[in-house]
């Protein structure tokens, strides 16, 4: 499809999308089932408006986004997973990590922010740690989100015009852009050491947003397996009805938000 077909079809698209998620929550929520799906990509790669689809119908007690700063002194001192380790799913429940452990095989390892013993211990340990939450019955999915480098140049000059987007430029933005290859190569790495067959890496195409969105969410969507619960055999009950208002405080007594665009 063109650019401009899938602008055409997309709003009804997702929402076909989201309403399968929907269905797919309410069959982890029954049978406890517990997922890991992790998103990373280079920055305005699209995670956070990826995100943001995938829970905008979703219930965020049952599916939980992760998505932490950098860390504390103390967390610094910690075994490297351990912080990611406290945020993992119980049974009934899907996490998504807005970036994850593997910021140690991209921004740390770029920016000199690990040692170089730390990176390849690194690459070599994730394999076996997310081995053995597949073992406790955690499902991973990890989506690579992939954006050109002429489409990043424009993200960031709508991000610098932008006082809805400006909060999103760091100065970390600025030297990722320096560093382009320096970030290919780690990507590289990550992938040949961490692509396995029990928690294997997808790359999703996001030079158009709205494409890349439908692709994803049907990709996870035909990774899982679920049934759809039977509603109809919920029955609403009668409501009381209330007789008595003489024990109720007058409306006039509360503090009402103005009705500002009141005809």
């Amino acid at each position: 499809m063109t650019n401009k077909e899938i602008k055409e079809i997309y709003e009804d698209e997702l929402l076909k999308l989201q309403t399968e998620l929907v269905k797919w929550q309410e069959h982890v929520k029954a049978t406890g089932e517990k997922y890991v799906i992790i998103f990373e990509g280079r920055d305005t790669a699209g995670k956070g408006g990826m995100i943001k689809r995938i829970m905008e119908r979703l219930n965020p007690r049952v599916v939980k986004i992760v998505a932490l700063g950098v860390p504390s002194d103390k967390e610094k001192t910690q075994w490297y997973f351990q912080r990611y380790v406290q945020h993992l799913p119980s049974g009934g429940e899907i996490v998504i990590f807005d970036r994850s452990w593997y910021n140690r095989a991209g921004v740390e390892k770029v920016m000199g922010f690990c040692s170089d013993s730390e990176y390849r211990e690194f690459l070599k340990v994730c394999p076996i740690f997310e081995r053995s939450l597949a073992h406790a019955g955690i499902k991973i999915m990890k989506y690579w989100l992939s954006v050109s480098a002429e489409e990043q140049d424009k993200r960031f000059k709508e991000r610098l015009k932008s006082p809805l987007k400006r909060w999103k430029f760091s100065e970390m933005d600025l030297l990722s852009r320096e560093k382009w290859q320096e970030y290919s190569k780690a990507k590289d790495k990550m992938l040949s050491a961490t692509d396995t067959n029990f928690a294997p890496w997808f790359m999703v195409n996001t030079n158009n947003k709205k494409r890349g969105r439908l692709n994803c969410i049907r990709h996870l969507l035909s990774q899982v397996e679920y049934d759809e619960l039977d509603y109809d055999k919920i029955k609403l009950p009668e409501r009381q009805v209330e007789i008595d208002h003489s024990n109720r405080p007058p409306k006039s007594h509360q503090n009402w938000v103005p009705d500002f665009y009141a005809k």
